[in-house]
């Protein structure tokens, strides 16, 4: 476990990173930007409102379907991962249906326990577990069965509640740089800092920690409902980057302040990934793949890298 000061230096490196505007912070052009699969409206009678999701077609019926969830600033028109990567692009011709729901910033992609005055009402486990799979079922013929999901930093961690909550509808799950220790402490600070960087009040989600659903949302507790399953877990150290020299203290590029935006956050997610990594390791029959990278920032150059290498390693075994 976490001693008392690693628990304050957490708090502090996530609530500041958070603060500085995190790393999923994106400008996102239209929909109609997005390459590689189609945007379809999807109605959501849970939070009453269309959601927008960019659909993958497999082109055939009884296919599966990996769901891919964006991070903490994810915007309502568009996905960071059409902005960032091309993933969609990457997954047309795989004879799977990927779905990237929009929207969802600050929402942990839960189902909160009351209406946000800033970010309205989420209900975001219904629509996942329930309305989109029957859209993906009824529009594109997904058999409904093979299901997969994956997700970034706070879809990392929303990824593997899913799985832990509905074992019986995924068979596989991947996090990057995701944060699974959701009630430890310092953790809990750092995703209560989230959710209030982006207006909202983290008590509308699970109640007032302790209480409430906070330890029910909890992928560290509730892991041992993932035996049997394909997990994906991946991190960087926060030592630098090897695709951005302004994040590598020493080069001539070092960019502090981006520094102090990406790199605290990535620290927390090892250490949160890692933690997490022993977690499973006392689950039986989990069917983990794990890359924590020596160097790794905050950012999408890296998860869409893991994003591939778990689709050969674990959703493409998982769901074929």
């Amino acid at each position: 476990m976490l001693s008392s000061a690693r628990k304050r230096l957490l708090a502090v490196a996530v609530a500041t990173a958070t603060a500085l505007g995190g790393a999923a912070a994106i400008t996102a052009p239209t929909a109609e930007a997005a390459n590689g699969c189609n945007v379809e409206q999807v109605r959501s009678k849970a939070m009453n409102r269309n959601i927008p999701v960019c659909i993958v077609s497999a082109g055939k019926a009884n296919a599966p379907t990996l769901y891919l969830l964006d991070g903490l600033r994810a915007p309502r028109n568009n996905s960071g991962w059409l902005i960032e990567t091309n993933v969609a692009r990457y997954m047309n011709g795989k004879g799977t249906n990927v779905a990237i729901p929009f929207g969802g910033g600050g929402s942990f992609y839960t189902d909160w326990e009351q209406r946000d005055p800033a970010l309205g009402v989420n209900k975001w486990e219904t629509f996942l577990t329930r309305e989109l799979p029957a859209y993906m079922k009824n529009k594109h013929k997904s058999d409904n069965r093979r299901n997969a999901i994956a997700g970034l930093s706070m879809s990392g961690t929303a990824a593997l509640n899913l799985a832990s909550r509905h074992p019986s509808f995924y068979d596989a799950v991947a996090s990057y740089s995701g944060y699974p220790t959701v009630t430890m402490p310092g953790f809990t600070q750092g995703i209560q800092a989230s959710v209030a960087e982006m207006g909202g009040n983290p008590s509308n989600m699970w109640g007032t920690y302790p209480l409430g659903q906070w330890a029910a949302n909890d992928p560290f507790l509730t892991a041992g409902n993932l035996a049997g399953k394909h997990v994906y877990v991946s991190s960087g150290t926060g030592m630098g980057s090897r695709y951005d020299g302004s994040l590598t203290p020493g080069n001539g590029a070092f960019n502090p302040v981006k520094f102090a935006q990406m790199i605290p956050l990535e620290v927390a997610a090892s250490t949160s990934s890692q933690l997490y990594i022993g977690r499973l390791a006392t689950v039986p029959g989990v069917r983990l793949t794990t890359h924590i990278s020596p160097d790794g920032s905050h950012w999408w150059d890296y998860w869409e890298a893991r994003f591939k290498e778990s689709w050969v390693k674990t959703f493409r075994p998982a769901l074929f």
